[in-house]
């Protein structure tokens, strides 16, 4: 009797312990409050921005420590927008973003660190498909908020890619268009 109520109590306590070590929840990206923003430099003389949006994906955070935490994200490139239709049709065709053959660009976070006092997000970013590891500075999460029964957060990342690595506009040489594209991803989530 003995021994049965030590087995029950020692599993009670490694169950209650595993479940305290592995508290993570399951949020899910909102595409109406999520987006993609990006700079380029065009012919060493000026900015064009552009965005995406559709961004959809799912983040686990663990709330016990964050660098447990993962991000799988989608973005949408047939929604790319800079403000000029004949320019957003150039980047749509196979000499940039080939939307017929890749509609999607893809993340899926490999690890969170803490890096300068920053949480930086670690990645596979694949775009016409190829494949490159980036870092991204995280600022986020933000405290969740409860509201009319749904709680969400939010966070933005940022980094830069260079496009060389994606063979991604190859036959427009620097300086015509610059080789480093630089984001921010605004993301809102809500709590699954």
């Amino acid at each position: 009797m003995k021994n049965k109520l030590l087995f029950a109590l020692t599993l009670s306590v490694a169950l209650l312990s595993s479940r305290a070590f592995a508290q993570t929840s399951t949020w899910t990206i909102d595409p109406a409050h999520s987006s993609v923003n990006f700079e380029i430099l065009h012919m060493g003389v000026s900015h064009v921005h552009g965005a995406f949006g559709n961004v959809k994906g799912s983040v686990t955070l663990a709330e016990k420590d964050i660098t447990k935490s993962a991000v799988t994200a989608t973005i949408d490139t047939t929604t790319v927008s800079t403000g000029v239709t004949q320019r957003d049709n150039h980047l749509k065709s196979d000499a940039f973003f080939d939307i017929a053959k890749y509609p999607m660009m893809t993340f899926q976070s490999t690890s969170l660190t803490h890096a300068s006092g920053k949480l930086q997000l670690i990645g596979n970013l694949t775009i016409n498909g190829v494949t490159k590891s980036v870092t991204l500075d995280l600022d986020g999460p933000t405290p969740p908020q409860t509201m009319q029964g749904k709680t969400n957060s939010g966070f933005s990342a940022s980094g830069v890619i260079k496009r060389s690595d994606y063979g991604f506009g190859a036959k427009f040489p620097p300086p015509l268009l610059g080789d480093e594209v630089k984001f921010t991803i605004d993301v809102e989530i809500d709590k699954q």
